[in-house]
């Protein structure tokens, strides 16, 4: 198990504006479905998965 967690941990660090990405488009499309209701907590996570992705939020 260490040796899966060691090659995500790898390849979170190797593309890390694509997982920022990636989590911006997938909290967009949370905020479509949701119309909105839940922006800001939705927000929050988008923030916090990037900033402990990879080497940190890629976003400005």
């Amino acid at each position: 198990m260490n040796d899966f967690m060691d090659r995500a941990k790898d390849f979170a660090d190797q593309h890390d504006e694509q997982i920022d990405k990636a989590a911006e488009k997938a909290g967009e499309q949370v905020d479509r479905r949701t119309g909105g209701k839940y922006d800001e907590q939705v927000d929050k996570g988008v923030d916090y998965a990037q900033q402990h992705t990879g080497q940190g939020d890629t976003n400005p």
